[in-house]
């Protein structure tokens, strides 16, 4: 089965650095076969026979093992990554005018009730929640109106991984 992993709080600032090249070939090291990366955030494309827990555990610790800290990963199968993508209006966009990201959500927070959570002003921002994720829009002049940057102090945010819009379209697009 194809999957796509996504690791959660890597390359995001001058700790927790993962080289992509060391990152393929410690799933490739698990066994998982036709490995690539996708950009340098931490989506590992690959197919495997094995079930998205035992997945989740054996990547986990290789890469606290290969790394030396610890990275939480989300398995996700192409089609739950396509059934995100398809959902996303089209004219949502990353662009000097909008900013669109999709907060893929680990299984403790997978709700539709997770947006009534969310520390957003909901008067400057749209939220949409699609099983697996949520995904948002925002006019970029009202960003800081928004509230959007108060998300990673709250709680939940440690319960999803977030990438942009044409991350999601990309990954969602995987034959």
């Amino acid at each position: 089965m194809r999957y796509i992993a996504l690791l959660r709080g890597i390359n995001a600032g001058k700790n927790r650095r993962v080289d992509m090249k060391s990152l393929k070939n410690t799933f490739e090291r698990l066994g998982c076969r036709n490995v690539s990366t996708y950009i340098n955030s931490g989506n590992v494309i690959f197919e495997s026979g094995d079930n998205k827990k035992t997945l989740r555990d054996n990547i986990e610790n290789a890469l606290l093992k290969e790394f030396g800290f610890e990275v939480p990963v989300l398995i996700k199968t192409n089609a739950e990554m396509k059934k995100v993508a398809n959902v996303i209006p089209e004219h949502w966009r990353n662009d000097v005018t909008h900013r669109t990201d999709i907060a893929y959500l680990f299984n403790e927070i997978d709700s539709s009730k997770i947006i009534d959570e969310l520390p957003v002003n909901r008067s400057f921002i749209e939220v949409r929640y699609v099983k697996g994720a949520l995904y948002w829009n925002v006019d970029r002049k009202n960003y800081n109106k928004s509230n959007l940057n108060k998300l990673i102090r709250h709680d939940i945010y440690r319960h999803m991984t977030v990438r942009n819009v044409n991350t999601a379209r990309f990954l969602g697009d995987i034959k």
